[in-house]
């Protein structure tokens, strides 16, 4: 499961992060993928003049806009998926090499 956690702190919220957290929960229903990605909000990340900032899982995003924050998150959360499923270990079909 992938986490990303948006500042609601009063500096992200008035920059757009109600917004911005509505466009990611978008994406994520429309790509079907709600059940692998964990959206949650939190308070003061601590870098008011950066951006709306947010979090996937342990790296820390600062987004200078609302488009520029869900470009990214489109762009992260795909490279995220792609690779958790690289690190999956292949199933084996049970068929022989000869």
């Amino acid at each position: 499961m992938i986490t990303v956690t948006v500042c609601v702190g009063s500096s992200c919220h008035i920059k757009g992060a109600r917004d911005l957290i509505a466009r990611f929960n978008d994406f994520l229903t429309q790509e079907a993928i709600e059940d692998k990605v964990e959206l949650k909000g939190s308070f003061c990340m601590e870098r008011c003049g950066e951006g709306i900032n947010w979090k996937i899982d342990d790296e820390v995003v600062s987004s200078p806009s609302v488009e520029k924050g869900v470009k990214m998150f489109q762009r992260k959360i795909r490279q995220a998926l792609k690779n958790q499923k690289s690190k999956r270990p292949r199933k084996r079909t049970g068929k022989k090499k000869a």
